[in-house]
This record gives C-alpha cells, structure tokens and sequence, in this order.
C-alpha cells in the first residue's frame, strides 16, 4: 500500500507513519530512491499501533534512561527485533512505547568476565 492508503488502514496520519518508516520502526520499500513508499500490512504491523500502551512498555525517554542509551540506539534495537515496541496513538499524544527487559543488559558485563586476567 502507498504511505496514504497504509495510514488510513492504520488509523493514523500519514506523517507518522512516514515517521516512523524514516526511524525503522516500521519496514517499507521503494523501487528507487525518491520512489513511494510501500507499506505491506499484515497482523504483525497492525498489532504495532494500539489505542494503550501494554503493560511493562514505557515511554521513549524512559527506556533511555533505563538502558542507559540513545534513541537512536533503542530503534536499532527494535528494527533488529532485540527490543519491542509498540505506537501509541490516543487523544493525549503519539508516542512509541518500549518493552524494556526486566534485567537489562550491563554496558560493562564482558569486563566482569575478565577480572583478575592481566
């Protein structure tokens, strides 16, 4: 589907999803640079966009605050599938909620592992 016709069957603005196709939050495809944008829905995709945030996913700079990282980074993470997310998209804001782990990882685990090795 184009960005248009993707963003009324997602039930929202068009920007948005544009979006959330520049910050990998979504996947999209183009014949060739400058091209539109195809959007694939599927249930998968649908069930990224939700009227309330699941239990246990936080707001942006929380996550980043609670990981200890950028938001660049935390969208890597999403597009490569290590992290979820979900848009949230409700009268008071959009927003793109996080599933943050329950132990998050340690920046500084591998040098544990090493301690004591000259």
């Amino acid at each position: 589907m184009t960005i248009e016709k993707a963003a009324r069957a997602l039930g929202i603005a068009p920007s948005t999803l544009h979006r959330c196709l520049n910050d990998g939050f979504i996947a999209g495809e183009q014949i060739t640079p400058g091209a539109p944008w195809r959007i694939r829905i599927n249930d998968e995709l649908r069930s990224r966009f939700v009227e309330s945030a699941p239990e246990g996913y936080v707001k942006m700079f929380k996550a980043m605050n609670l990981l200890g990282v950028s938001r660049q980074t935390i969208l890597q993470r999403v597009k490569r599938g290590e992290l979820k997310a979900v848009h949230v998209y409700r009268w008071t804001g959009q927003s793109i909620r996080i599933q943050v782990p329950a132990v998050a990882p340690d920046l500084f685990d591998p040098l544990k592992k090493t301690e004591g090795v000259v």
